[in-house]
């Protein structure tokens, strides 16, 4: 597979029922603070509001496609904040699509939007410390760790550590 054959792209009504399927997830609630489903009604609401500008709503949905725009993952950009320059970032790949190296290049694309587009100086990501996925990826794209928040999470009748990681566009 090519790179440019991947692409990111807004959320679009036809992505409903793959939202609806990754956000009722139940294996993925817990790195994203999800405790109860989501209705189809409420999904396809947020679907016709994702058009708001990320200024006003500090947050920017992205849909990575292939290039018949078939969804395969989501990338978040949240806790935008243009004063400081930063943002959040969240990826989740599909299932059926993971060990692609999908979530790089939809984290490639991402940055080139934060730091090209948005002009943002750096971005960060929570992960836990047992997504052993997530911990490569980021370290792969030259995030670095600095810190450790301990027994952050609460999941699996257990707490659990979550790593923050920043990137910072030195350029």
């Amino acid at each position: 597979m090519k790179k440019e054959e991947f692409h990111l792209r807004a959320l679009e009504q036809s992505d409903l029922d793959f939202l609806f399927n990754l956000e009722n997830d139940v294996r993925l609630w817990k790195v994203s603070n999800t405790l109860l489903p989501f209705s189809r009604k409420t999904l396809s609401s947020y679907i016709n509001n994702a058009h708001e500008d990320i200024f006003s709503i500090k947050q920017q949905r992205f849909v990575l496609s292939d290039s018949q725009q078939n969804p395969l993952g989501l990338i978040d950009l949240y806790d935008f904040d243009p004063v400081h320059h930063r943002a959040g970032v969240g990826i989740v790949i599909h299932s059926d699509f993971r060990g692609n190296g999908l979530a790089k290049k939809g984290l490639e694309l991402l940055e080139k939007i934060a730091f090209n587009n948005l002009q943002l100086h750096q971005l960060f990501a929570c992960v836990g410390s047992d997504n052993s996925s997530s911990l490569q990826l980021f370290e792969k794209l030259g995030y670095v760790m600095t810190g450790v928040k301990k027994e952050w999470n609460f999941y699996d009748h257990k707490f659990h550590d979550e790593i923050l990681f920043q990137k910072i566009n030195h350029v």
